[in-house]
């Protein structure tokens, strides 16, 4: 989830025909907080490495999920969780005849009952800004990918978030269960990817 990430797709063009739905949807019930194009990219890419399932915490109208779908391979099961209620109703009707894709209601944590995933976003939950809550070694089948999106570049060792170390980049980066890196996506934007060890 960016801040005003519904915004970076204002002109762009050739997007897939699911993301360009969900960027609508967000527009039209002002939700300003989509992943941007830049991490829609990733997550595309990401999808079609994924051999069974995916998960996100934290649908929001359905962007991030969209570019995870259209890049998933035939059969891959995909399931998100978002807790708004209007948001949650308005994606479910947007995917709903699309194959293989589960949204569920309710808190972040639910996705402890439908792992191991291949792929796993952790976006609006799982506390993936305030250290790791979620447990990459019940989530993630070993050598599952975990995303964590919308850092500021880390410029520094140890990277400072309002000039203290920032423990929830530091907790991703150094959990035990991951190798773990972090992505440059754009001049003010970064992503950590993270795969769980065998």
């Amino acid at each position: 989830m960016s801040i005003q990430g519904t915004d970076s797709y204002a002109d762009v063009r050739d997007l897939p025909e699911i993301v360009s739905a969900a960027v609508a949807l967000a527009n039209e019930l002002e939700f300003p907080s989509s992943c941007r194009v830049e991490q829609g990219r990733l997550l595309y890419a990401l999808a079609a490495g994924a051999t069974a399932r995916i998960g996100e915490t934290g649908t929001g109208c359905g962007v991030g999920l969209a570019w995870m779908v259209a890049g998933r391979r035939p059969g891959v099961q995909v399931i998100s969780v978002e807790r708004d209620a209007e948001r949650f109703d308005r994606v479910s009707r947007l995917f709903a005849d699309v194959p293989d894709v589960e949204i569920l209601h309710g808190d972040w944590s639910l996705m402890n009952d439908h792992g191991p995933f291949d792929l796993l976003v952790v976006d609006g939950g799982g506390n993936g800004k305030r250290g790791a809550a979620a447990d990459p070694e019940k989530l993630l089948r070993p050598g599952g990918c975990l995303v964590i999106d919308d850092f500021t570049p880390l410029t520094e060792w140890p990277p400072m978030h309002q000039g203290a170390p920032d423990s929830a980049r530091l907790a991703w980066l150094q959990h035990p269960a991951l190798l773990a890196a972090e992505i440059r996506l754009a001049p003010d934007l970064s992503t950590i990817v993270g795969t769980r060890r065998p």
